[in-house]
């Protein structure tokens, strides 16, 4: 009777393992200067700080950055085609408008733009993740509100998921901040690599 109730444990063993193996999270990042770790080395970065944290905890879960300096909602648009057919991501995490928003680009092109960057994704089988960006007050009232807002339509609209700004706990600390005051310092990074990593164990858990 023993033999044959390890016999029976030891068949569930090799069922069950392959199909958890097989569940990795490869995470494609869409995001610009602030995910692509502008005025720092890349191994600086949050998105390396939280790559190594997850190796440490020998996590499934692997990130791949795409994030560009810079970088638009439709430049961005222009390259996913590519980087999904390459990495084949099963989430997409989106950090963009930033720059929309800084050249005073249409807020309904941004939108048309990030929608159509969610649509992209969930046809490749990806779960997306839309992440709310704040852009500088001297924008005047209304072009903020109607920018900020357009995350949480797009977010509805699509189903994506609509995770919190990374910068709100630091765009304004001196000391937290390059020169420029709109990028985060290297003292940052790992301020946001622990914030990401609680708002990616939220998304995860939730889809």
């Amino acid at each position: 009777m023993t033999h044959s109730i390890l016999r029976l444990v030891f068949i569930l063993f090799l069922v069950i393992k392959p199909l958890t193996a097989a569940a990795d999270n490869t995470i494609l990042i869409l995001g610009d200067s602030l995910s692509a770790a502008y005025g720092l080395q890349q191994e600086e970065g949050w998105v390396k700080l939280l790559q190594d944290k997850y190796d440490a905890e020998q996590s499934d879960i692997v990130l791949i950055n795409a994030s560009i300096s810079g970088e638009t909602s439709g430049g961005a648009l222009r390259r996913l085609d590519a980087l999904l057919e390459q990495y084949e991501p099963t989430h997409v995490l989106i950090e963009l408008g930033a720059n929309d928003g800084l050249r005073g680009f249409p807020v309904k092109k941004m939108q048309t733009n990030l929608t159509a960057l969610v649509k992209k994704s969930q046809a490749a089988n990806a779960m997306t993740a839309l992440m709310e960006i704040y852009i500088p007050p001297n924008y005047g009232p209304r072009y903020s509100k109607m920018f900020t807002s357009s995350f949480t339509q797009i977010s509805e609209d699509t189903n994506a998921h609509l995770m919190n700004f990374f910068m709100l706990d630091i765009a304004g600390k001196s000391d937290l901040m390059q020169n420029d005051s709109l990028h985060p310092n290297k003292k940052a990074q790992p301020l946001i690599r622990d914030e990401m990593y609680d708002s990616i164990k939220k998304w995860l858990n939730n889809v």
